[in-house]
């Protein structure tokens, strides 16, 4: 019993190792070889697509319209002009006439948005004010006091704001997120952009999160934003970790890390340099990967970036 016990552990580790080594470069090309040898067929990918990370055959994202870095002011008005295009034409038509605007266009909105954050003395009051009217933000702030965030002042209003609520959380998240700098110098090229993918590991279409960005180990790695760190670890996949938090529901992701340089609660500024970069993690060569994360789930960071960097191969995260 002791012997058919000993063979069927050995016969389950042979089986476990194999699975893990099935879809490795040197598993495919025992497939390929065997496949050769015996008349078959195989569906081991080619060898270089192990080393391309999936970028083998990928398509080069969609070009976006370029435009210069945006002001925190201007990023508001980005953001507002992209919260009201989803809007019917009346109900957008409803807020601009309140506002005394004609058009939704960033441009105009930004300053009547940076108006009215000076009239009620912080951002969040004057996004509410665009939407919700003025008196309703200054009921609203002198009941949850100056500089309350904008969930504080929702609650001191009736139900029936909560469409408008809803826009002004949404603008402030865009705004944010158009006001996001870049972590890697401007050389860096994309590895891997946002999006479905073959994972080169795993297989299949799989959601890859964020943009692998190609950059040597020891690179700085720069806070995109103002921010508290929310997580500064360490994990078998995602190497050295960082989370930034820029409020209103924006966070920013930096995985595979050489190096981190702050910790978790820490409040860092735009610009400060957080980490360096590396090849820590499930990672095929040195790069970062960078994320950003919304309410909604993340997005394409490269969105709200002045152009799409050039589509490279190199190392990407897996």
């Amino acid at each position: 019993m002791r012997r058919v016990r000993s063979l069927l552990d050995l016969a389950l580790a042979g089986l476990a190792l194999w699975a893990a080594w099935y879809h490795t470069p040197a598993g495919a090309l025992v497939r390929v070889v065997s496949a050769h040898v015996f008349g078959t067929r195989t569906t081991a990918r080619p060898l270089l697509a192990y080393y391309s990370a999936g970028t083998e055959g990928a398509q080069a994202p969609e070009v976006i319209v370029p435009r210069p870095p945006l002001a925190p002011a201007a990023a508001l008005g980005a953001g507002a002009s992209a919260a009201m295009s989803r809007l019917a034409p009346a109900e957008r038509e409803r807020i601009l006439a309140r506002n005394h605007l004609r058009s939704a266009a960033p441009e105009g909105l930004s300053d009547v948005v940076a108006r009215l954050s000076s009239v009620h003395r912080s951002r969040e009051a004057g996004v509410l004010a665009f939407f919700c009217g003025g008196e309703a933000a200054r009921f609203a702030v002198e009941r949850a006091g100056r500089g309350a965030r904008l969930e504080d002042l929702a609650r001191e209003l009736p139900p029936s704001y909560e469409r408008s609520i809803s826009l002004a959380g949404d603008t402030l998240t865009l705004g944010t997120a158009y006001a996001l700098a870049c972590p890697v110098p401007p050389w860096a090229h994309v590895t891997s952009p946002f999006g479905m993918r073959e994972h080169p590991v795993l297989g299949g279409q799989r959601l890859h999160a964020g943009v692998d960005l190609g950059v040597p180990v020891g690179t700085e790695i720069h806070a995109v934003a103002p921010g508290i760190v929310r997580r500064s670890s360490e994990d078998s996949v995602s190497g050295l970790a960082l989370v930034i938090d820029h409020g209103s529901g924006v966070s920013t992701v930096y995985f595979h890390n050489e190096q981190l340089l702050v910790h978790k609660g820490d409040h860092v500024a735009q610009g400060q340099i957080v980490s360096r970069s590396g090849n820590t993690g499930r990672s095929t060569g040195p790069h970062l990967h960078y994320q950003l994360d919304l309410p909604s789930g993340p997005v394409d960071p490269l969105r709200f970036r002045i152009a799409r960097p050039h589509v490279d191969r190199g190392g990407t995260d897996l």
